[in-house]
């Protein structure tokens, strides 16, 4: 079958590769529909093995190569003979944390936090860019019949954005900043506006902001020409925004978000920094702000994500900027992305061709 395989940096190959041939007793045969390509991809692209296992993964054994995608839609072709979540013939999202359920965190419900977890598309025997894969029933969400393959394929980048915002504490009526207007930070925009947040986002890129207007959703401002945290501050009654969610990874952004907010505010810091990042720290003291992290998602959230994307208020599939066949994955998927001169957001790869 054929798949998308990361080897080393800059070197994934479209490739065929053997074809899955059976499944476990809790396990599922799906062919994928639509795979998303995310930044934690891009990393391992251009600067990998990062998280791609270039030893055998503690969990599970895999090493690389690597079939890549960990944003999916798929459909199910096979369960097996102890299966009850899932039938033949349904259309899935994949939550693809897998982890072990024994340790110190799993124990306490904190599965996103395992301590040995591996990722299927990053550190599993299958991803979502291939023409099958085999997975564990227990990781799969069943779509409800008004989301699209395209739609499912976001439930997982949705369910970061919505985490990032659950924790900044955002309620109906809020002020929020959204820093960066990446794929999380456009979809945080979405998620915070249907629940009901008056949505503020700074993004310096022409396109990204060309984006986030034609949502129409929220309020652009381009830090580049504007001092975002004192424009926000003569405009909220002189405090500033309730809550801002940092989707950047970007130190200026992350001042931002905390010059922004009001006193006794939020911060999230969503965005993944590759860097460390200097900030005011008698801020948090002086005005009671608190700075929260977010990683991942809880691991039981995706049928909440699909249920929202269902009820026409979460619409996800409006961040997606291109649409493109495996063939063409390196070209116009990868180095688009990467290319500084690019204007593509989301780029999601039709896995069947």
């Amino acid at each position: 079958m054929k798949a998308a395989v990361f080897h080393a940096a800059r070197d994934i190959r479209v490739e065929d590769v053997p074809a899955p041939t059976g499944v476990a007793p809790h396990e599922v045969l799906v062919r994928p529909i639509w795979c998303g390509i995310c930044g934690t991809d891009l990393h391992e692209y251009a600067m990998g093995p990062i998280v791609t296992p270039s030893a055998p993964h503690p969990l599970n054994g895999s090493v690389i190569p690597q079939i890549l995608g960990h944003e999916f839609s798929a459909e199910v072709i096979e369960v097996g003979r102890e299966v009850t979540r899932a039938r033949p013939g349904d259309r899935v999202s994949v939550m693809p944390l897998l982890v072990d359920n024994d340790c110190y965190y799993c124990r306490r419900g904190l599965h996103h936090l395992c301590r040995r977890m591996a990722c299927v598309g990053l550190s599993y025997a299958w991803g979502g860019l291939a023409e099958l894969a085999v997975l564990p029933e227990a990781i799969l969400a069943v779509l409800p019949d008004g989301v699209t393959g395209i739609q499912g394929a976001l439930v997982e980048p949705a369910a970061v954005a919505a985490y990032g915002v659950d924790a900044g504490g955002v309620r109906p009526g809020d002020r929020v900043l959204i820093t960066g207007a990446g794929p999380i930070g456009a979809l945080a925009a979405l998620y915070a506006a249907a629940l009901g947040a008056r949505v503020f986002v700074s993004e310096p890129s022409p396109g990204r902001q060309a984006l986030i207007r034609r949502l129409g959703i929220a309020e652009v401002i381009d830090p580049g020409a504007t001092d975002v945290a004192a424009y926000l501050k003569d405009l909220l009654d002189g405090v500033g925004v309730d809550a801002a969610i940092e989707c950047s990874g970007n130190e200026r952004a992350l001042q931002t978000a905390l010059a922004s907010v009001r006193s006794a505010g939020r911060v999230a810091q969503t965005g993944l920094h590759t860097r460390p990042a200097a900030i005011d720290a008698m801020l948090l003291a002086q005005r009671d702000i608190t700075l929260v992290g977010t990683w991942c998602y809880p691991v039981t959230d995706f049928p909440r994500i699909a249920r929202l994307i269902a009820s026409g208020k979460f619409p996800v599939e409006r961040i997606v900027t291109a649409q493109i066949a495996m063939d063409d994955i390196v070209e116009n998927g990868f180095d688009a992305l990467l290319s500084p001169t690019g204007d593509q957001v989301k780029v999601l790869v039709n896995a069947r061709g």
